[in-house]
């Protein structure tokens, strides 16, 4: 699994058989899948990305051959059982979220990788219901876009977190955010994609003891 989300600036790529060179823009996402054949061909200054693997170290190996962009276009294409995903956040749509009082936007990376993992863009949609839960996955990342929160956990107590502030939640930890501003935006990776969690009955007194 190889996710990279555009935070700050913007960057030209090509991928094989998917047709032209695309812009990423901040906000845009893309998922690399297995064996997909890539180049980075130019990028503004101050670029910045989010880039999400799994396992952590993978090998990479240069194609002295193959010249993109590819004359073939295959949108569909499956490499190693994923999908190219390029997700434009100027075009995406806004849900609620599983946390009362957030809406999210989903880049599809979920349905490309079968439910391996899900790559997710959530911020205030109203009066955010702080609620304390736990989650039973594999992996839950969050990374603050922009704003600020407060994530109270029983194994770290009452954290701040700002614009390029991150942490991973472990399975099983009772976590909550309060404290959300009006222009919070978190970028949420799990796995697998569909992140069963609960609520729990832990006050937050208790998270902070």
């Amino acid at each position: 699994f190889q996710m990279i989300y555009c935070y700050k600036g913007w960057v030209k790529v090509a991928y094989e058989d998917q047709g032209p060179p695309i812009t990423m823009l901040a906000g845009d996402c893309v998922l690399q899948p297995p064996l997909i054949r890539h180049r980075a061909l130019e990028s503004s200054s101050g670029l910045q990305v989010i880039e999400v693997s799994c396992p952590a170290l993978h090998e990479t190996f240069a194609d002295h051959d193959l010249e993109l962009p590819t004359p073939t276009i295959k949108k569909d294409r499956d490499f190693g059982g994923q999908r190219f995903v390029f997700h434009q956040a100027a075009d995406a749509e806004w849900r609620p979220w599983r946390i009362e009082g957030f809406e999210f936007r989903d880049t599809g990376i979920a349905s490309a990788t079968d439910g391996l993992a899900g790559v997710r863009v959530a911020r205030p949609s109203g009066e955010v219901q702080p609620e304390v839960v736990s989650h039973s996955g594999k992996f839950l990342f969050i990374f603050v876009l922009a704003g600020k929160t407060t994530l109270l956990s029983d194994e770290h107590g009452a954290q701040q977190m700002a614009a390029g502030d991150s942490c991973v939640v472990p399975s099983g930890t009772h976590h909550a955010l309060t404290d959300c501003s009006d222009d919070l935006e978190m970028l949420e990776v799990t796995l697998p994609a569909s992140l069963e969690t609960t609520h729990d009955s832990v006050s937050f007194q208790m998270l902070l003891e």
